[in-house]
Formats: C-alpha cells, structure tokens, sequence
C-alpha cells in the first residue's frame, strides 16, 4: 500500500494552523460567491464599491465551511485589477476569513497578477492554460512560481477544451511535463481542473460529460499522482439553473463519484450541499443516471430528471397529463406543444394551421414564432431548463420540416414570392472561447425560422468572421462567448467592422454580456449601427 503524501501546505502568515491536504483530506470546498460573476448580491455590492460589506459574503462562505475562498473580479463593467487589489487587501486585514488561503480566480492574467501582489503568503492561481500556446504558459507558470503560488491548469490547449476523457489526459499530461521539466514546479502545487461541462443539456453530445471527467480524474491521478484535481462543480447543473434542489442534488451525487475516482478540491457553494444519503432515492437514483450516463438511451434519463425536476418545482402537485389544450385555437395548441415540447400532435396542428393561414411561411412567422417568444421569456425567466428549451426547438423543427415542402412548392410556381425573406445569419463563438451551447441552440431556432445559418464554429478570429461575412454577404453577424475576455474579442470585432466599412447589424450574446455593457463598451465607441439589434430585440446568445 502506499504511504500516504502530506502535501506542500497553502500558508498564510497570520500563524493559523495552514491548510494541508493529504490522502485523508477526502475534499476541499472552495467557496464559490466572491465572485462577481457567480454571486448577485457580491457583484452588486463591489460595482457599488461597498467593500466592506461585500467582505460578508465571504465571511459567510468560511463559517459555510469553504476551506479555500475563490475570488473572482470578472466584470465588462469593473476596473478588475483595482476591485482584486481593494479587496484582496481588505480581506487580508479580517482574521476570521484570512485563516484559509485564497485563490485567485480571473480570465485576465493582469488581474490575477494585482491579487498576487496582495496576498500574503501562499494562495493558488486559477488559471493557466496551454491555449495561446506553450510559450504564453511558460511564462505565467513562471511568475505565478515566482509568487510562491499553487496553479490550476485548465485542460485547453491550442486546439481548444478538452471534452473527452483522452483529451483531458492528453493536455494534463503535456501541461505536467513543461511544469516539472522546463519551469521547475513541485508536482503537488500543480492542481489540474479537467473541465466540468454541463450536462442533461438534451444534447445527447453532452451526455457523457460527467463520465469523461470522472474517468480522466481517475487516470491524471494514476500517472501523476501528488498533483490535485479540481473542478468548478456549478457547470455541472447549468440546466437546471432556478431549481437549487436539483441542482444541490445533483452536485453531491456527481462529487460521491468524482472524490472516489481521485478529484481533491471544487469550486461550489459550501452553503448549498446536500449529505448524499440524505439525497431522496428516487431523485438520487435519477441524478446518478444523468451523471453517470446510464439508462439515457435517446435522453431518457435527461426526460426523467426533467419531470421530477417539474414536480419539485410544482411543490408536491400530483402530474397528471391534461388533454384540454387539445379543446383550444390551433395557435393556442401550437404554443402549448413548443411550450412543453410535445410532438405527438405537430404535423396535425401544423397542418390545420398551414390551411387556415394564407402561406405556409405566415404559420413560421406567426404562431410558431409566437411560441418560441414564450419559451424564450420563460427560459429568461429561469421558469424552464436548458434541455426543455432544446425540446422546444425540436418541436419546432418538426413543424418546420413539415411546412418545408409547401414552402419550396410555393418558390417553384412563385419565384418571387419569398425572395428577399431568408436573411443570412453567420454565428461564431469568437476568439479565446470554446464554449457553443447557446450559439448552437440559436443556430437550431433561427434555422427553423427560415434564416440561412453560417456557423463558423468556436475560437473564430476576427478576420476569419468578418471575411466570411463579407464572401457569404451574411445579413446579420452573431457573436458569442461566455468568458469575460470574449467581451473584449467583441469590442474589437466591432471596431474591424467600423474600419471595414461594413453595414451589417452586430448581434452579441452570452453570460457575461449586458445591456449596459454593450451601450457603454460598443454604442458609445460609435458602433449603433452595429449594435442597435441586440438593443431592440434584447437577444442573447447565453
């Protein structure tokens, strides 16, 4: 059996007894709500510049029991590196939360540079990657050596994030090898985060995400066995965002499985867990089917997950199945089954309405698109999940696919009669992110609207988006991105498209957009033609 390996301590210099994980540590909970882009109330109150205030927020995240607490100042909207720098520093000064070490948390170096420079003995980087190639990481694992910190390397290399399990041990492996050989890091301040993906997305791509982080966890810690593994557990359940019991559930039953396979640490709300055992069976039974990708034949665990989901939300309400819809208008009847993704009665609805409307096309743009306005609100309104949208729009591609044959029937007798109405829409996750779920899901409904969709993909750069635009002659061009420095890539999308001259509306979307970011970062830089879109028709790509 081996010996048990006492890690490097995480010291502070208060003289508190330091954080040391071993073997027997079982699990590290880094708080997750000092974060602005994870918290409300703490964004709120750093944009307001209520420091002192928002140090409760992390005063509550430590007496929740966080052992590490995880800063993140990632606002459009926020001088970053003078937030870390304020924060940090008064945080140093509040014994009660300076007793467990920090971890500096941002997707702009320069700001995880200015906590560097504040914190008091040893914290931990999050992140560095491999993605703009390995001189950039050598670079950063340097200074972050130089601070004396631990780093988290994110598993993304040039190639983009890795979403199987050989990739993640592939980019880890690589990553370990110019850590230890080329920069000199001990291999226990080393903490992989092998990427936690959301999953029940309804996407069946995406069910076997939990797995492949499971697996790679298990074979990282066979070849390298003193680094760590961590994970921002939240991603998890991005799909059932609005429903905390799902989610809360769901976190612990993916965490039983993950610390089994080998996972040290994870950013996640200490408040929020739940005991696994205390998990109700049927709803851990469910959980442990999604995560682990079992019985998800056609998203059949997803489907389950979702209707208990529902019941939990209704409070104990009995579901039982309703047909009186079926008694109502046949727009009524079309909003109710994209509302509740039902396509046992489409063609038929779809059918009576394309007879009762003047042309097929005027049931897409009528009813359909009415439907699909309210599931958008809903979805907004975090009153439905991610996979219920997904349902949605395939309910929607049914109608549509249904329609298409009088539609081309009605261009071949009347060429004229639908030109000018299938506007090009080009869609691309833009340089420096990997993340595709809202463009993808925009990309399906658009499509099913009638738009012609170009989608250049994820981690597109600016030349190749707007020279495509300009070879295609797309009529709107869609960026999305979920990271923060995806809002600067946009910026400057924006001002290429100002020195090119070009006219097409800009339509920008993702978690970390906003209205008031695109009015202060875009329309004040002289980009209204551009923007104004987005501005009137308050569409995000998320």
């Amino acid at each position: 059996m081996q010996e048990p390996v006492t890690i490097k301590p995480y010291m502070r210099l208060s003289g508190l007894e330091p954080l040391v994980i071993r073997p027997e540590t079982n699990f590290v909970n880094v708080g997750e709500r000092t974060n602005v882009t994870g918290s409300k109330k703490f964004a709120r109150l750093i944009r307001d510049n209520k420091y002192e205030e928002a140090l409760s927020v992390a005063r509550q995240q430590v007496e929740n029991g966080a052992q590490v607490l995880d800063i993140n100042m990632d606002d459009a909207l926020l001088d970053g590196i003078q937030a870390m720098t304020t924060f940090v520093n008064l945080l140093q000064s509040e014994p009660d939360i300076a007793r467990i070490p920090i971890m500096l948390d941002s997707s702009k170096f320069e700001i995880i540079q200015a906590g560097l420079k504040c914190i008091q003995g040893k914290c931990i980087v999050n992140s560095i990657s491999m993605k703009e190639g390995e001189g950039k990481f050598i670079e950063q694992a340097f200074l972050c050596q130089a601070f004396g910190a631990a780093v988290i390397v994110m598993a993304f290399d040039e190639k983009g994030q890795a979403d199987t399990k050989e990739r993640k041990v592939e980019i880890c492996e690589r990553a370990y090898k110019i850590l230890t050989e080329q920069v000199g890091f001990d291999p226990q301040d080393i903490i992989f985060d092998p990427n936690i993906f959301a999953v029940a997305t309804g996407l069946e791509e995406h069910n076997n995400y939990g797995v492949d982080f499971i697996e790679a966890t298990k074979e990282i810690k066979r070849l390298m066995p003193l680094s760590k593994i961590s994970g921002g557990v939240s991603n998890l359940s991005f799909s059932f965002r609005g429903n905390d019991h799902v989610r809360e559930a769901m976190h612990s039953v993916f965490l039983y499985h993950a610390i089994q396979a080998g996972m040290d640490m994870g950013i996640v709300n200490a408040g929020q867990l739940v005991v696994y055992d205390e998990i109700e069976p049927q709803l851990r039974e469910l959980c442990e089917d999604v995560i682990l990708n079992r019985n998800n034949n056609n998203n059949e665990a997803t489907e389950k997950l979702i209707a208990f989901a529902e019941t939990v939300k209704a409070k104990g309400k009995v579901d039982v199945k309703d047909e009186a819809w079926r008694n109502n208008s046949v727009e009524e009847r079309l909003k109710h089954a994209l509302v509740n993704g039902i396509t046992e009665y489409i063609d038929i609805d779809t059918e009576e309405a394309r007879i009762k409307y003047p042309r097929p096309l005027d049931v897409i743009e009528g009813p359909l698109m009415a439907g699909m306005n309210v599931v958008g609100d809903l979805f907004g309104a975090g009153k439905m999940f991610l996979p219920q949208v997904v349902k949605s729009a395939r309910v929607m591609k049914k109608s549509v696919a249904w329609l298409t044959p009088f539609i081309e029937e009605e261009k071949r007798n009347n060429p004229n009669a639908t030109s000018g109405n299938v506007p090009k829409v080009l869609l691309a996750t833009v340089k420096g992110d990997v993340h595709d779920i809202g463009k993808n899901i925009v990309g399906v409904v658009l499509g099913c609207n009638g738009y012609d969709i170009i989608d250049l993909g994820v981690m597109v750069p600016a030349d190749k988006i707007l020279d495509t635009a300009e070879i295609e002659k797309a009529d709107i061009i869609g960026l999305s991105g979920l990271i923060t420095p995806s809002l600067d890539e946009m910026v400057h999308v924006a001002h290429e498209m100002q020195r090119r001259k070009m006219k097409q509306p800009l339509l920008i979307g993702g978690a970390t957009t906003s209205r008031m970011h695109t009015a202060v970062k875009l329309l004040r830089s002289m980009m209204v033609a551009y923007c104004i879109f987005l501005m009137r028709q308050e569409v995000l790509l998320r």
